[in-house]
């Protein structure tokens, strides 16, 4: 039919974040990313699927700054990531890196 459209709307990733393990596997494939930005987005929705109230109050934080401090501009200390994280029920780890050898490079 010419001339009709189809409403959309934009993709909010928060509303299909409701588990700890949603939450953690959307972080862990943003960190492959190797992009801050990305990372920053990715704790922001994660906390807005949360409710950004109570994750500021969970993690000690107002509730401005939270979002200051992941918005596109901000630049959250790691204490504030470790914050937010924690109140989101995650935990940070560090892991050695995949070493890569000639074989995987043929």
């Amino acid at each position: 039919m010419a001339g009709t459209t189809t409403p959309t709307r934009p993709f909010d990733v928060a509303v299909h974040i409701r588990t700890p393990e949603e939450a953690a596997a959307y972080l862990s494939a943003v960190l492959e990313e190797d992009d801050p930005a990305a990372f920053r987005r990715a704790l922001g929705d994660i906390a807005r699927a949360r409710s950004m109230a109570s994750v500021a109050d969970a993690s000690g934080l107002g509730r401005e700054s939270l979002y200051k401090a992941l918005s596109q501009t901000g630049n959250p200390s790691l204490d504030t990531i470790q914050r937010v994280i924690a109140a989101l029920g995650l935990t940070l780890a560090v892991v050695p890196a995949r070493q890569v050898t000639v074989a995987d490079r043929s």
